[in-house]
């Protein structure tokens, strides 16, 4: 088994991916290996799964970058390193699949980038948020400028990481960083649900959901509204619009390729 392989546990169950990291002694710390891993399923993932779920093994989603394993690097390949980052969350978001991610014990630095990358977030209560990079005399550098931002606001990002402030799930919940929060040991079960209910939709029309509303809302009112046309004009062609339409009107539930 190779390295990426032994960091990520990959498993299907019909149309759903799950995808573990699998660094328990670390509390799943994203080393390159893992990073390279998620790369790989994202930039081809298999045909017939449509949704993906997220978790980490043995009681953490994701305690951030793994500092024991950085080595000194100069600002040019700091910078690579970090690009290299944009371009996987980048494969997740925008790759057409649906993640749901199913998070417990720490979200913290790079895996709460990671975490914001996901398109639905369900956090058991106990849940720790942290953006520690502050205190560790380091820049976050996996976006969550821009996602972890984009949720909670540049303002309070800011406090966050001057401070190291933890958010536990429910405030987590209220400030749009978890979606849902379960009671210990429920996430991976919420997430398991949601995603075989997000499987039901229509390929097409989740592709768009995640292609459309986050280049929608960065246009103009003009632009954005113009882009929703034509996406809600794709929608509406074709095999699924009209099983849609067809369900519908027989009064049961759609059955999407």
């Amino acid at each position: 088994m190779s390295q990426s392989e032994n960091v990520l546990n990959v498993r299907h169950e019909g149309q759903i991916a799950f995808l573990e990291f699998n660094r328990p002694a670390k509390r799943n710390a994203i080393n390159d290996a893992t990073l390279d891993a998620l790369k790989a399923f994202f930039d081809s993932p298999p045909e017939e799964i449509k949704v993906v779920v997220l978790s980490g093994k043995g009681g953490h989603f994701s305690a951030g970058l793994d500092l024991s394993e950085q080595v000194a690097r100069q600002p040019l390949e700091v910078m690579e390193h970090s690009r290299n980052w944009h371009a996987v969350m980048d494969l997740m978001q925008f790759g057409g699949r649906p993640v749901v991610a199913a998070m417990d014990g720490a979200v913290m630095g790079g895996g709460l980038e990671i975490a914001a990358t996901c398109h639905v977030r369900v956090a058991e209560k106990e849940t720790k948020f942290r953006l520690p990079e502050g205190q560790r005399g380091i820049f976050v550098g996996g976006g969550a400028t821009v996602r972890v931002g984009g949720i909670i606001g540049a303002d309070r990002m800011t406090e966050m990481m001057l401070t190291g402030r933890t958010y536990l799930g429910d405030e987590a919940m209220a400030l749009g960083l978890a979606h849902y929060v379960t009671e210990a040991g429920g996430a991976l079960v919420k997430a398991t649900e949601l995603a075989r209910q997000i499987a039901q939709n229509s390929r097409t029309v989740n592709h768009m959901i995640i292609q459309s509303i986050t280049r929608i809302g960065k246009m103009s009112r003009e632009d954005g509204l113009y882009a929703e046309s034509l996406a809600a004009a794709l929608s509406q062609t074709g095999a699924d619009a009209e099983e849609g339409l067809k369900a519908f009107l027989e009064k049961r539930q759609p059955n999407f390729r």
